[in-house]
């Protein structure tokens, strides 16, 4: 198998243990849904819908909305969560770089930590602008390199595998000077804006047990060193201290970058 398709098919089995975070990333969902300016008149794609907490957000703006993900037991959670809210969402299993949509088939296409993990910054891009109509717009929130997050993801490269030859790291996609280089000659009006989510922990001990649960890549790079215990102190020692600068009255700061634009 390609290497590239070997990491999708890793980080599909990776990811779906995501969904104990939806209560969380939920309350972000609106920051993103009102940046990008939903409302009734639009069709909108949510791309790496994952439990389909923006989705369901943009579709009660009365907003035509459907969601794109690589993991079927998120969407599967995603299915469930649209039901019980009464809301007609149609969700695809579908692969950011290959999007099984048509061209210029939307009127905005966004993303919530979630097209951020596509293997290929330029394929992503292209895949999400070649579906949105032009003059329409793109939005998406990602996690900067410099605060908790994107210190997080670099912290794990230290015990995960070398990814492949030509992918690009998630957090370049939260660094405004990268972004604005990626989306010039395709997309005008580039704003960027920040947010906060604030994940309830009572201690960083208790975040980091939480993580190695549900987020895939902590939870790879934990099995990784399990049986090397001086290995698994030291990730476990620096992951904590990390998370404790950014904790404080039982709750982790996790803020995020936003980003909206027009297709030309």
């Amino acid at each position: 198998m390609d290497p590239i398709d070997q990491m999708k098919a890793a980080a599909r089995e990776a990811w779906s243990t995501f969904g104990p975070f939806e209560s969380i990333t939920g309350t972000a969902a609106p920051d993103l849904v009102r940046f990008a300016g939903i409302d009734s008149s639009m069709h909108v794609l949510d791309v790496g819908c994952g439990t389909g907490v923006v989705a369901l957000t943009a579709a009660r703006t009365g907003a035509r909305t459907t969601g794109a993900d690589l993991s079927p037991v998120l969407l599967d959670r995603a299915r469930e969560n649209a039901a019980l809210a009464n809301l007609d969402i149609d969700f695809h299993e579908a692969d950011v770089e290959a999007l099984p949509f048509a061209d210029g088939e939307f009127d905005a296409v966004i993303s919530q930590f979630g097209h951020m993990f596509g293997p290929r910054a330029d394929v992503t891009l292209s895949e999400m602008l070649r579906v949105l109509k032009p003059g329409s717009t793109i939005a998406f929130s990602t996690w900067p390199p410099e605060l908790y997050t994107g210190r997080m993801f670099t912290l794990l490269g230290k015990y995960l595998p070398a990814p492949p030859p030509g992918t690009d790291s998630p957090v370049a996609w939260g660094e405004p000077a990268i972004v604005r280089e990626r989306l010039s000659g395709a997309v005008d009006n580039v704003t960027f804006d920040r947010g906060c989510m604030r994940f309830p922990a009572l201690s960083p001990a208790h975040m980091r047990q939480f993580l190695e649960s549900n987020v895939g890549p902590v939870t790879r790079a934990a099995q990784l060193v399990a049986e090397d215990p001086a290995k698994q102190t030291a990730f476990r020692t620096e992951l904590e201290a990390l998370i404790g600068q950014y904790f404080g009255d039982n709750v982790v700061r996790q803020d995020f970058l936003v980003t909206r634009g027009t297709k030309r």
